[in-house]
């Protein structure tokens, strides 16, 4: 993961240090050297800790980082989630952006172990969506793995999805079915998103691989789940909530895929103290 991030977190800090930090630079003299600690002022579940990691070695490659959790580890507000020793400067310029990423990214695990959570033992396969910040989408599904989900297509790239507009476009679910059948490969899945019975049926005849129940009543989709008989997986979208997954799940669905598991993620709270 590491190349692909490497570009945004450069970017990142020639966003915060600029032609220098006019603060830092005046006061710690270049050689100076020290260590600081990285401490969790809420519960939390930790994502991102090699980014952070990887700010510091940016900014000084001979820094010392030590770890005391890992990714995806429970940590109780208070405890000391990592170590760094190096020169000052390194120090003070880097925490600022490595704090960022640390609290975006355990804020979105946090988030998504508490749906997970909630689906407990249930079959059903928690997936998220592309509602990512742009240019962070590798960060943040990473995150959502590390909090227990999965992730759904990283991009338009590798997955096919056929949307009500794609359907609007074509014509007809068979169409756009049949369409891309003659173009992709048969080991890339088909999947279709439908609004309505006569969808769900269209989808079938099309012979999709997943269909995809989008903003529809908990009564709809257990009628859409009995029609389908296992003749295509089955995904529900749409203003999933935490409460209402539990219910979904029940209704006989495989896959929930929601959008809220990264963009109302909170960031968390951790701070860096120079001792």
């Amino acid at each position: 993961m590491e190349h692909a991030i490497k570009p945004l977190i450069d970017m990142a800090l020639s966003e915060d240090i600029g032609p220098g930090d006019i603060t830092t630079d005046y006061l710690i003299d270049e050689f100076a050297t020290g260590d600081a600690v990285i401490v969790a002022k809420e519960n939390l579940i930790l994502a991102g800790s090699s980014v952070a990691e990887c700010v510091f070695k940016t900014l000084d490659p001979a820094i010392d980082i030590f770890r005391t959790f890992r990714d995806g580890d429970e940590v109780k507000k208070g405890d000391v989630v990592m170590e760094i020793k190096g020169k000052m400067r390194a120090l003070l310029k880097g925490e600022r952006t490595a704090l960022n990423f640390l609290q975006r990214l355990s804020g979105i695990a946090t988030h998504v172990r508490s749906y997970v959570n909630e689906l407990g033992e249930t079959r059903v396969r928690l997936v998220d969506t592309r509602k990512t910040v742009p240019g962070h989408r590798v960060l943040e599904k990473y995150a959502v793995r590390v909090g227990g989900a999965f992730n759904h297509r990283m991009a338009l790239y590798d997955g096919v999805l056929i949307k009500d507009n794609h359907i609007a476009a074509c014509g007809s679910i068979e169409k756009a079915v049949s369409t891309l059948k003659r173009h992709v490969s048969h080991l890339v899945k088909i999947e279709v998103e439908v609004t309505d019975m006569k969808e769900v049926d269209e989808a079938l005849a099309a012979r999709a691989d997943v269909i995809m129940l989008d903003n529809m009543t908990l009564d709809q989709i257990a009628e859409a789940v009995k029609r389908i008989e296992g003749r295509a997986l089955v995904e529900v979208s749409g203003s999933v909530t935490r409460g209402m997954l539990v219910p979904l799940a029940m209704a006989g669905v495989d896959i929930i895929s929601s959008g809220a598991l990264t963009h109302q993620a909170r960031a968390v709270d951790l701070s860096m103290r120079i001792r």
